[in-house]
């Protein structure tokens, strides 16, 4: 018997949380099989996002008031913070883009601790994956546009012995084409899917060891794990504001590389 099976006691085995956290069937009985949960409120956050901005700059005024000075707070923050120090006066132009980005992965990734929804839509690989293969062509297409076929020579660095170059140019080549893409989806999918399966493990045992089989020695393991989860999930907070920052701050800098030649 496990740890979780003594602590449970009575005959009835405590079950962690497993894959089955991550599936999620058809809406309805006899829909579409890609009509879940995680698709649906994937579009709320979409709407969620035009729906901010709509109201913050659909009509601006000269002294911000209301929505239109948390809209500012945001842009100013993904300015400064995110696009300015990789894109220079390019900033202004890819604004929309960043900003769409970032409010959009950070309001995916909240939903893991809205009531009701309690799920982080990155934690579906499927879409960090759309999101950062359009990163991926918008960056190749810069660097074609921009650079011509040097594109593919300028990131190799000149003036090194040739011998060098036969080791340097295929890790380049798959670190910039293949690599690049797959840790940019994988870095923001893999830190959803592991907070959000901490947060249930720690709540399902304060719900277990609380409601379902309250004991002496229960009881007090529910409280830890009641604890536990308050703590993670402030924590989780943070990260998924940082984890919205990091993939919009790789964004911009894989923009700015296909813009200009690294040096």
């Amino acid at each position: 018997m496990n740890a979780l099976t003594v602590l449970a006691s009575g005959g009835d085995e405590f079950q962690a949380p497993g894959p089955e956290l991550f599936d999620f069937p058809p809406l309805f009985a006899g829909g579409p099989e890609w009509l879940t949960k995680p698709v649906v409120f994937a579009v709320v956050g979409a709407l969620l996002v035009c729906v901010l901005f709509w109201t913050a700059f659909a009509k601006p005024k000269l002294v911000p008031r209301g929505m239109q000075n948390i809209g500012e707070i945001g842009y100013m923050f993904v300015r400064d913070e995110i696009a300015r120090p990789f894109l220079g006066k390019n900033t202004d132009r890819w604004m929309p883009m960043l900003m769409s980005l970032f409010f959009l992965i950070w309001f995916w990734n909240i939903f893991a601790v809205i009531p009701i929804i309690q799920f982080p839509i990155a934690s579906h690989i499927a879409f960090p994956i759309v999101l950062a293969v359009f990163v991926y062509i918008v960056k190749v297409y810069l660097g074609l546009k921009h650079q011509k076929l040097k594109y593919f020579t300028n990131m190799i660095p000149s003036g090194l012995p040739l011998p060098v170059y036969f080791l340097l140019v295929p890790i380049e080549y798959l670190s910039t084409f293949i690599l690049a893409p797959f840790t940019h989806a994988v870095r923001l999918f893999a830190n959803m899917f592991a907070g959000h399966t901490i947060l249930a493990f720690f709540s399902l045992v304060g719900f277990w060891f609380l409601f379902e089989k309250p004991t002496a020695l229960g009881f007090g393991v529910g409280i830890v794990g009641v604890l536990v989860t308050i703590v993670l999930t402030a924590l989780e907070l943070l990260i998924q504001f940082l984890q919205a920052f990091l993939f919009a701050m790789l964004a911009a800098m894989y923009i700015q590389s296909g813009l200009e030649a690294d040096h």
